[in-house]
């Protein structure tokens, strides 16, 4: 839950107070003012504060929650319990965090990558996916600022949105079938690694990074 408001609330600071309580109120009036309203009453924030502090339509109200999704990933474990797993458990377990911090609301998101999967809106769609992976591997303690940290956060990146994916219709207890999914893509980044490793030391054949992250959102695997 988000700290409580102070007497006279800047708009960021109502902005992250509400924005965790949109995407149930999206799932049924839509990413738009009458969410932020509800959100607000439900609150007892006054309408026309809440108004101010989402005055950039509905991008901006899906951006606000996917940062409040961010920190509810980030608040579920603490440094020293993600570095004594190993990396791949340290990806697979923010993964599952943030998944976590999403089920209840998956009629709210379903509707908001509707709405990011619009041509006009691809460009912060991309944005915000790049953010989600770059938190997730640094949370993970990747320092990397070489071709490493490209690489490390696009593959991630085809291996969460092929997730979303089986996540978004997954009726199996406690997602049991998208956690399995997840594990094996995570086995594919696996697999890639060591590829990568022999490709630099070999002969020099260039690697398809395209062709392996289609590879990942093949769901048959």
């Amino acid at each position: 839950m988000p700290a409580p408001l102070p007497a006279d609330p800047t708009l960021d600071e109502v902005r992250a107070f509400l924005a965790p309580q949109l995407a149930a109120q999206a799932a049924f009036d839509g990413w738009n003012e009458k969410a932020v309203l509800a959100a607000a009453e439900l609150a007892g924030i006054d309408p026309d504060l809440a108004r101010l502090a989402f005055g950039g339509g509905p991008i901006d109200l899906i951006d606000a929650w996917f940062q409040a999704i961010d920190a509810r990933m980030a608040a579920k474990y603490d440094a020293d319990e993600l570095a004594a797993m190993k990396i791949r458990d340290r990806i697979k377990a923010l993964v599952e965090a943030r998944l976590e911090a999403l089920a209840a609301d998956r009629e709210g998101l379903r509707r908001a990558l509707a709405i990011l999967a619009a041509p006009p809106h691809l460009r912060r769609a991309a944005n915000m996916g790049w953010r989600a992976a770059d938190k997730m591997w640094r949370l993970a303690g990747d320092t990397a600022t070489d071709y490493n940290h490209y690489t490390k956060r696009t593959l991630l990146l085809g291996v969460y949105g092929s997730t979303i994916s089986v996540f978004l219709d997954d009726e199996s207890e406690d997602f049991t079938d998208t956690r399995a999914f997840l594990d094996r893509r995570i086995g594919n980044v696996m697999q890639f690694e060591k590829v990568k490793a022999r490709v630099t030391r070999g002969s020099g054949d260039r690697f398809s990074m395209a062709r392996f992250i289609g590879r990942l959102r093949y769901r048959g695997a």
